[in-house]
């Protein structure tokens, strides 16, 4: 058994976020309207909607590498202006370096933030182990299978302790089975290392199964139609997905999400 995560006082706000973008041809497209809601420290949110809903815009902007047309984003009570905070990102694709191990790969983080070679070794190692790879960091992507790749890129993401890990349909990509293993392990290391997550997913029991709160999205421009706690008791498990109460939350956010 894990220790139950407990999530403390916001860590992020969105203040009546919008965000509009000019195409090439000079036109503007509304990507979010008035978005407003709040993450605690040690939260895990998951984001659900439509495509082109600004799921992944919702990321950016609170990475600082996008800036709100109108509100703002708050990181611990101060705006985002730009890029700078402890922040990881897993995405769908792993995006590995193919002249790179495993390891080297995890790494990554340590070459750019000037993590001491040695902390850094272990600090991967840990990690690997964690998600069963460690007979695995002399390999190279090519030798790895898609959900392997996936494991090492959290790895990588998580390989300097961030306080956010922001999470962009990271396995999106993946057969089911690899899908959910993945997604338990995710809430292994979560509950070891507790952290601020915001997970970006098109699927609702994945929403259900990992998430505090499921933040429901409308159709472009996105703003948020409903806001869902999870109050099913942790640690969760593939088990947990045959709970009454997980279909419960599950019919509940189906429901919620706009229709095209």
């Amino acid at each position: 058994m894990h220790a139950v995560v407990r999530a403390g006082a916001d860590l992020i706000s969105f203040e009546n976020i919008g965000r509009t973008f000019q195409t090439r041809a000079g036109e503007s497209v509304e990507a979010l309207r008035d978005v407003t809601f709040d993450i605690g420290r040690n939260e895990f949110v998951a984001i659900v909607g439509p495509s082109g809903c600004g799921k992944s815009t919702l990321l950016k902007l609170v990475a600082g590498l996008l800036t709100p047309s109108r509100g703002r984003v708050l990181v611990e009570g101060k705006e985002v202006t730009g890029p700078g905070m402890n922040v990881g990102f897993a995405f769908q694709r792993p995006a590995l370096l193919p002249w790179r191990s495993t390891l080297g790969n995890v790494l990554l983080p340590a070459l750019i933030t000037g993590m001491d070679r040695q902390e850094a070794e272990q600090r991967a190692m840990k990690l690997l182990s964690l998600v069963g790879l460690e007979q695995f960091a002399r390999k190279y992507p090519s030798e790895l299978s898609g959900g392997m790749q996936q494991r090492v890129a959290i790895c990588r993401a998580l390989l300097c302790s961030p306080t956010l890990l922001l999470m962009d349909e990271p396995f999106a990509a993946l057969d089911a089975l690899t899908r959910e293993t993945l997604a338990v392990e995710l809430l292994k290391i979560w509950e070891l290392e507790p952290k601020t997550v915001l997970f970006v997913t098109h699927s609702i029991s994945e929403a259900v199964l990992l998430a505090d709160k499921v933040v429901v999205i409308g159709a472009r421009p996105g703003t948020v139609v409903k806001s869902v706690p999870i109050a099913i008791a942790r640690p969760r498990d593939l088990s947990t997905m045959q709970l009454a109460e997980f279909q419960r939350y599950a019919a509940e956010i189906r429901e919620a999400i706009p229709r095209s």
